[in-house]
């Protein structure tokens, strides 16, 4: 049976939030008592901007608030601060998708890449400014550096694996919209 284009964007967003609370899930479990050498790449950034940048129909703003708001909690962040940031990037590059559409992986890579710096950035200062203890600086520019070289690995995964992949030029929904 063939599948409907409304079909195919609810599977899509099915996927986004079942990966979310897999990596959320994941980073939760505590799989290993000892503290960490190098920070991990944060996923689950990672996973909204890729899915915002190529098919932003698969993951809306408010899944990607909810989500975000919710890992917030869990890992004990001050509420809103992450996802407020986060939600303001995933909204520019849904907003650029379009242009995004047909420029090479390489500049794509470099918005990304400038996006993740800005709002790291935005994050230290806030906590700075409200006197909220923080991770060392060379640790976060560590976590930022490897979120930033592992975007091009999760788009080969999200669309090799998942099927995330830039809408064609002039692709139509089942309601006649451009995507």
């Amino acid at each position: 049976m063939a599948e409907t284009p409304t079909m195919q964007i609810w599977t899509g967003r099915a996927v986004f939030v079942l990966l979310c609370a897999l990596v959320i899930f994941l980073q939760l479990l505590p799989l290993d008592t000892r503290p960490e050498i190098w920070p991990v790449p944060d996923f689950l950034l990672l996973i909204a901007l890729a899915w915002s940048a190529r098919r932003p129909d698969f993951a809306p703003i408010t899944f990607i608030a909810i989500i975000f708001m919710l890992a917030d909690l869990l890992f004990q962040r001050p509420p809103g601060l992450w996802a407020g940031l986060v939600v303001i990037l995933s909204e520019i590059l849904r907003r650029r998708s379009r242009q995004l559409r047909n420029i090479p992986i390489m500049l794509e890579w470099m918005s990304v890449a400038l996006g993740i710096i800005m709002i790291t950035v935005i994050y230290r200062l806030v906590l700075a400014i409200v006197l909220t203890p923080q991770a060392p600086l060379g640790l976060t520019i560590i976590q930022m550096a490897m979120t930033i070289f592992l975007y091009p690995v999760i788009l080969g995964i999200a669309h090799l694996v998942f099927g995330v992949s830039r809408p064609a030029p002039g692709q139509t929904d089942s309601l006649g919209h451009r995507l």
